[in-house]
């Protein structure tokens, strides 16, 4: 038995679709709905606030760190 393997996509594949710019449409995108369906499906909504919160936090504190220079 022969099985295809599953090509993997890449930022350069140009079958994948482009990340919208747009926030509402980044929201919508099937990806993300997925993802977001994900963590509701699987209770881990504090999870990933927590670590949403700790990655706003970093970026916050590198922005800060960069305007003292």
């Amino acid at each position: 038995m022969s099985r295809k393997k599953a090509k993997a996509q890449s930022a350069n594949d140009p079958e994948s679709p482009a990340i919208p710019a747009s926030l509402k449409k980044f929201r919508q995108s099937p990806e993300i709905e997925g993802f977001y369906r994900f963590i509701y499906e699987n209770d881990l909504r504090t999870e990933a606030f927590e670590i949403i919160d700790d990655i706003g936090q970093k970026r916050l504190a590198s922005k800060t760190k960069k305007k003292a220079r």
